[in-house]
């Protein structure tokens, strides 16, 4: 499901990527997720372990009769572990993949706030070079003096991963 604006040809990519995104935090810093692909955030409960997968990979867990794969993304990232406490959350987002959409879990630190991005708060993704992959981030976002680290939740995993999640 993308923004209402991204289907005008004409518009540029700031204001393709402006709209409502979920900020929410790990490892100290700060970043965001349209807000259109997130179905809930709930705390952290007990999730199941499924053995032979990545270790990003946290588990499954039932959610109302519903089987959704976790992904624990300091460790997607690669951050350090980090055992839950009171704040930890679950984002259940939606992911476009080439058989449809999944839905899964994404293990954050803190959920933070709802904010509005305008056009004139982005800035692309910068260049770390060509060792880098950074198709993942969407672009920078300036909220008052800090930097958000805009996220393209159909990225962050490779349709490979997708697929393997999907399964479950």
């Amino acid at each position: 499901m993308a923004n209402a604006v991204a289907v005008d040809e004409g518009a540029s990519q700031a204001e393709r990527m402006a709209g409502k995104y979920l900020t929410f935090d790990l490892a100290e810093e700060e970043y965001g997720l349209e807000i259109l692909r997130v179905r809930e955030i709930i705390g952290m409960m007990e999730i199941t372990p499924v053995p032979r997968t990545p270790e990003f990979v946290r588990g499954v867990i039932n959610l109302r009769g519903k089987v959704i794969p976790v992904v624990d993304l300091r460790l997607k990232f690669g951050l350090p572990f980090r055992e839950p406490d009171e704040r930890t959350c679950v984002i259940v987002v939606e992911v476009q993949n080439p058989e449809g959409t999944v839905q899964m879990g994404i293990v954050v630190d803190r959920v933070n706030e709802v904010v509005d991005v305008k056009p004139t708060d982005l800035e692309p993704t910068p260049s770390f070079g060509v060792t880098l992959d950074t198709s993942f981030i969407l672009g920078m976002a300036k909220v008052g003096e800090k930097v958000k680290i805009l996220l393209d939740i159909d990225r962050v995993l490779t349709t490979q991963e997708v697929a393997a999640l999907s399964s479950f």
